[in-house]
């Protein structure tokens, strides 16, 4: 038989209990109740930072409470991923990443698991590309330039933002389903890929349409295609890459950015971030911030995201396998 004291301590350890569960589901129930710190893994004003900015003021008006930006670039996104995979899941730390995130684990040796430590929570925008050339170039659409890369391999070349990035990998994909051979000049950055495709000194450029549409209607760029599945608004006359080749027609490449929990996050978090970026993205002041910046809000969910991202990192491992692609 327990002693009166036992009795007693087991109790109130009972009730102790009781409340910790009760505060720990009404700390869930009220999400967010803290600041959320949304880590962006590439450096401040960049197109992912800006569009970061933008969203996490609208969280912030929506739920009260401040959305901090905390920028950790460095290995095209890893080490800020990396910050993430570690942090508590708690729905506190939060990751900002873009197309980068399904690129990487195909070309580098990560510190994480990109399908296992991470929890899709909601694409957040997406834009495509503009495969551009100069204004001067004898290249009026994508089709004169595969003809002329198919006369002459390895004569061309095209431009990137950087080893790795979605737009060699949209060049990548176009050498796979067409087998022209194009030859890689990689910059530190998309504007001098873009001075210098305006130049003359590279051939084409995958660019983002964020930064690259001012110049197409300007007239300092000539657009050849558009990588979405539909042809732009804003360029109407100009084809989708799918458009433009029989063997093209599954080409669809856009650059996107979008929100991760580190694994281990419970449901209710996850559904509550969900509803949050949803929310923000739906705010017409946000919605209009992002259209100066060429980008579309998507707002999707949890499980269509996850979807999504399983789907491109499979896409691009196959391409980086089948090009040989490598990084230094």
């Amino acid at each position: 038989m327990k002693s009166a004291h036992t009795q007693r301590w087991l109790a109130l350890a009972a009730i102790a209990s009781t409340f910790t569960v009760a505060a720990t589901a009404a700390q869930a129930t009220g999400y967010p109740d803290q600041p959320i710190t949304l880590v962006v893994p590439y450096s401040a004003g960049g197109g992912a930072d800006n569009a970061a900015r933008i969203i996490a003021e609208g969280m912030g008006a929506v739920s009260g409470q401040s959305i901090v930006i905390e920028n950790k670039g460095g290995a095209s996104g890893s080490i800020g991923a990396s910050y993430v995979a570690r942090a508590k899941p708690d729905g506190y730390t939060v990751l900002y990443d873009s197309s980068a995130f399904t690129i990487n684990p195909g070309l580098r040796k990560l510190p994480y698991d990109a399908k296992k430590d991470f929890i899709p929570v909601s694409q957040a925008v997406s834009v495509p590309n503009i495969l551009v050339a100069a204004e001067k170039s004898s290249f009026n659409n994508l089709s004169d330039f595969i003809a002329a890369a198919k006369a002459k391999p390895g004569h061309y070349t095209y431009a990137s933002y950087g080893p790795g990035s979605l737009a060699q990998m949209a060049a990548e994909l176009l050498k796979k389903d067409t087998g022209i051979d194009a030859v890689h000049i990689p910059y530190k950055g998309g504007a001098p890929a873009i001075v210098d495709v305006m130049g003359g000194q590279v051939d084409v450029y995958f660019a983002n349409a964020a930064s690259s549409l001012n110049y197409v209607t300007s007239g300092k760029l000539k657009a050849l295609a558009v990588s979405s599945d539909k042809r732009m608004p804003e360029l109407p006359n100009v084809a989708t890459v799918a458009e433009s080749d029989p063997s093209l027609k599954d080409f669809n490449v856009y650059e996107w950015n979008g929100f991760f929990l580190p694994a281990g996050a419970a449901p209710d978090v996850v559904a509550k971030l969900q509803d949050l970026v949803q929310k923000a993205l739906a705010r017409p002041e946000t919605r209009d911030k992002l259209a100066k910046l060429g980008l579309t809000p998507v707002g999707s969910n949890a499980e269509e995201f996850t979807r999504f991202i399983d789907a491109e990192q499979a896409r691009w491992a196959e391409v980086i396998k089948a090009n040989n692609i490598t990084v230094n």
